[in-house]
């Protein structure tokens, strides 16, 4: 299962989404979403899976979910945009982990590209970053990889160009 991974887009579409994920199985955006085209868009590309952020309005809330638990070959994945840092987990996240017990925690809300493997939680945090206009990063960001035999592999960041 390929997946190509987007956050924090804030009502921004670019057609090079289409590029990087036309390859992919699916689509799953990490909240923030900013407008409910932008969720259109990208399912036509390929099917999209989104969580809903702390900016998206009632639209794009009625259409996601706070938090998904996905079962792709053999692994368990956790999606909620905001979810904090490896050792640092707000109160929700720690009670998802907890009880579902994902090999992966998909997140954005930070601006901030990590990938970064938390040894005490068996658990791989992922941020891509931003593929939006707002915010303070200075360049757009998203990711594809690979879930291979329940493990992630083929990990690529891409760079969009600044913002």
């Amino acid at each position: 299962m390929r997946i190509g991974l987007i956050s924090d887009t804030h009502g921004y579409v670019d057609l090079a989404y289409q590029k990087y994920f036309d390859d992919c199985d699916e689509i799953w955006h990490a909240g923030d979403i900013g407008q409910l085209e932008v969720l259109h868009f990208l399912n036509t590309i390929k099917p999209c899976k989104a969580v809903f952020g702390n900016i998206d309005g009632q639209k794009v809330r009625g259409n996601t979910q706070e938090h998904l638990i996905l079962n792709v070959t053999g692994c368990k994945v956790l999606m909620i945009h905001i979810a904090g840092k490896p050792g640092f987990y707000n109160s929700l996240t720690q009670q998802l982990i907890r009880l579902h017990r994902p090999q992966i925690l998909i997140c954005g809300h930070s601006h901030i590209v990590k990938v970064q493997f938390y040894k005490d939680l068996n658990l791989l945090h992922i941020n891509p970053g931003a593929a939006g206009i707002s915010g303070f990063h200075t360049v757009r960001t998203l990711m594809r990889f690979s879930i291979i035999d329940g493990k992630p592999q083929k990990m690529e960041l891409i760079e969009l160009g600044k913002r």
